[in-house]
């Protein structure tokens, strides 16, 4: 006999397919220009990849250490100490992890018990959510609004959101979906707040290094007293377009890195050892090939601004990222959804609603292009975009 019940846990059951899974799909089954999911559409590194296939061919093929190979972990240590003057031991404050999503999945399941709440940014990347619904704990989101041309929080709205069962705040900076680069003035405001109620900080900094027009990204872990609560995590996919890859790590110190490796173990044990050293190469030969890029997606950024400005839309101000969102107000729109539809029927232009990001309906009116694309494909797409005015 059938049991007819959806077998999936009640938590878990607002979350189906990620949207940007169904607008990938999308784009590949129609043929549209594919401004949607964050992904690069050319390689990274050269010798970055050589080395990955070096490691390969010279039988790196099992499994390497649970909590890293000893030279990421040693590489990662001096990342952190040559650009931020952080100082991390690679034996017991360094885990490598599979990608950043893991490593923040590993955390939230580690240092939260049922019923803690998580303080997190909207619009946030949808897998905080499900991991924190995972974690059976509960969000308590604060929504970054545009202020200007750029988007940031209101002080008083992150404080009434802090309660006697929060466990840590969830901070994303350089920020996607708003391409906000948090100052040291608005990280302090947050710090402030960890410090009073001790908190820990949770960080996704996987777009440390694409940072625009001179804005500077912060660590939250440098400010004072902030190391020791802080879990950084970040990762090799964006910084050298390999997002395939989905090699990440935290820095912590030790009793975090202890909690989330006891979890992380039971997950996936360890990540591809190819990847690990290749990654370890990167971290100390190949910033100026990272450099490069952060000037050219710089450009593209531009590139694709004024398309979308040339289009009618209002585009916002971005510092970091891979992402611009947009206002779609001005071309008589007020759902981005709605929008989305459109954009892909009259101009084979698929992106992203922002509202998926938020748990209000501050998000409404927004949607999220990606640049992290050839020239060639940025400029097909605006060429299209005019197509979606009534």
């Amino acid at each position: 006999m059938t049991v007819n019940i959806d077998p999936l846990v009640a938590r878990m059951r607002a979350f189906g397919t990620t949207v940007f899974a169904e607008m990938t799909a999308l784009a590949v089954r129609t043929g549209a220009v594919n401004l949607g999911q964050g992904f690069p559409d050319t390689d990274g590194p050269a010798k970055l990849l050589e080395t990955a296939v070096e490691a390969i061919r010279g039988g790196a093929n099992q499994y390497p250490p649970g909590p890293g190979v000893p030279e990421l972990r040693e590489a990662v240590a001096a990342q952190r100490s040559g650009r931020y003057g952080l100082t991390y031991d690679p034996a017991d404050e360094v885990l490598v992890t599979v990608g950043a999503t893991e490593a923040i999945a590993s955390t939230l399941l580690a240092l939260c018990e049922t019923g803690d709440e998580v303080v997190v940014f909207e619009p946030y990347y949808d897998s905080y959510a499900a991991i924190i619904a995972l974690a059976g704990a509960v969000r308590r989101p604060v929504t970054l609004r545009p202020d200007g041309d750029r988007f940031t929080f209101d002080p008083a709205e992150l404080r009434a959101a802090v309660t006697p069962r929060t466990r840590l705040i969830l901070l994303n900076s350089p920020h996607n979906p708003t391409g906000t680069v948090f100052s040291r003035a608005e990280l302090e405001i947050i710090a402030d707040l960890c410090r009073e109620h001790d908190l820990v900080a949770v960080t996704d900094e996987v777009y440390e290094y694409l940072t625009f027009d001179g804005s500077e990204h912060v660590p939250i872990a440098t400010l004072p007293g902030m190391r020791d609560r802080t879990v950084a995590i970040s990762s090799a996919g964006k910084t050298f377009s390999v997002t395939g890859w989905k090699t990440g790590w935290i820095t912590a110190p030790p009793r975090f890195v202890r909690a989330v490796q006891t979890v992380k173990q039971h997950l996936t044990f360890t990540c591809s050892a190819p990847y690990q050293r290749a990654v370890a190469y990167g971290l100390g030969a190949e910033l100026e090939w990272v450099e490069a890029q952060r000037t050219a997606l710089q450009s593209k950024r531009d590139r694709l601004t004024a398309g979308i400005q040339a289009a009618g839309l209002t585009p916002l101000y971005t510092q970091g990222t891979y992402f611009v969102q947009a206002d779609i107000r001005p071309l008589g729109f007020t759902d981005g959804l709605e929008f989305c539809r459109v954009l892909h029927e009259r101009a084979g232009v698929v992106v992203i609603p922002s509202q998926v990001f938020y748990d209000s309906g501050a998000g409404d009116p927004y949607v999220r292009f990606a640049f992290c694309k050839r020239d060639e494909v940025i400029d097909d797409a605006a060429a299209r975009l005019p197509r979606v005015a009534p």
